[in-house]
């Protein structure tokens, strides 16, 4: 190659149009900056699509009861089973408990044997209130201290009924034989639980007080399991074989009532329906996308041509439109990503349910959005890279 030939390639390597990242971003933001209004509609089905996939509620409490044996006695579920659950995969919390009946429970020792308020005396052990994602109204709820003193934690009902709406307070619990009894301290009220109604007419107390005055012999009459939300079809199927290995089919497994069965599968119904309409709505986002970044390569087509007279290459031009259709579906993905997750919450909390949004579920609603912005702005990037300097700038 000759030394003329050498000077003119270095010449023109060192002035070779060249778009650095920042300068790419800023570019590609001067549409979304100078027609705020139109960019905020353009994603506004982005985000209501992508809020829709993010916001699916699953019900993953499960119980797990006593059966019945062959000859239809009701049969005693082990009482290790509590603990060979817990490591059952799947499974994030475990309660056990256990219905003691014959046992009256009352305001005072006064009170005749023939009187009866409804109200169920009940161990537990100190992981029910984060199993059920309960919450306490008043006081404390047991401990590892309380649960061996004779301290008491009513359900919500239950404190209704006993006229209890604050601490400290004490009640009578009448043994079987209608003339003896004990006396408990009230040291917590709970609000209600909408997915185990037993518990808000419950009196609760802890199992080594239960085993000792009121003569608990350790096995459980009704555990709660609280399973990851994706793996709870899965989990249940496991939980038979895991409570009682050697009777599985004496052991029952269940959602927490039949009102909460008929819930659920209208739960279902209603998932295929936000995720139908959710794609529906990001499908139409895509479009808007498009549309807009068309008509905005129509717009800007001066633009085009003196950014090309002075030096900006068609890749360069491509990439500004490319980015800005991603950078307004992905705002629109983030917002709706946020939505998703407030109303998942606002909706769990309300029902007494676990929230459960997980950073994956976010992160997949934004990638979505992402894709779609990309598959959006690909034709109008092609667009206006091909427009070339002469045929813009005779637009003007």
């Amino acid at each position: 190659m000759s030394p003329a030939r050498d000077v003119i390639s270095v010449t023109a390597d060192r002035f070779r149009s060249r778009l650095r990242p920042g300068d790419l971003l800023r570019t590609a933001t001067i549409g979304l900056r100078a027609r705020k209004l139109r960019a905020v509609l353009s994603g506004l089905a982005v985000a209501v699509g992508i809020a829709a996939l993010v916001s699916v509620l699953g019900t993953n409490l499960l119980t797990v009861t006593n059966g019945q044996d062959l000859s239809g006695q009701e049969v005693e579920l082990p009482a290790q089973a509590s603990g060979m659950i817990g490591r059952a995969q799947g499974v994030q919390h475990v309660a056990a408990t256990a219905e003691e009946p014959s046992f009256g429970i009352y305001r005072t020792n006064k009170m005749p044997g023939y009187a009866g308020n409804g109200l169920d005396l009940r161990a537990s052990d100190d992981s029910l209130l984060a199993t059920l994602g309960g919450t306490v109204r008043l006081g404390t709820y047991l401990n590892a201290a309380t649960s061996r003193y004779p301290a008491a934690v009513l359900g919500y009902q239950a404190a209704v009924a006993l006229g209890i709406n604050r601490l400290p307070a004490r009640i009578w619990v009448r043994n079987p034989d209608g003339v003896t009894g004990h006396w408990l301290t009230v040291v917590g009220i709970l609000d209600p639980v909408p997915l185990a109604p037993e518990i808000d007419v419950s009196v609760l107390v802890g199992l080594p007080v239960a085993g000792q005055m009121f003569g608990y012999d350790g096995h459980p009459s009704r555990i709660y399991v609280r399973t990851a939300t994706d793996q709870t079809a899965r989990t249940a199927a496991l939980l038979g074989p895991t409570a009682w290995p050697d009777h599985p089919e004496q052991v029952q497994v269940s959602r927490p009532s039949d009102a909460l069965t008929a819930r659920i599968a209208v739960q279902d119904a209603q998932t295929a329906l936000y995720l139908g309409l959710g794609a529906i709505a990001i499908l139409a986002g895509g479009l808007g996308i498009a549309n807009v970044m068309v008509i905005s390569v129509l717009e800007r087509r001066p633009e085009i041509g003196l950014r090309r007279a002075v030096g900006a290459t068609r890749a360069h031009v491509g990439r500004q439109f490319l980015v800005e259709a991603v950078l307004l579906s992905a705002s629109g993905g983030v917002a709706g990503a946020a939505i998703g997750a407030v109303v998942t919450v606002a909706v769990a909390r309300d029902h007494g349910w676990a929230p459960s949004v997980t950073a994956a579920s976010l992160w997949a609603g934004i990638g979505v959005a992402v894709a779609v912005g990309a598959a959006a702005g690909c034709y109008p990037a092609l667009r206006a890279a091909r427009l070339s300097p002469t045929e813009a700038l005779r637009s003007q």
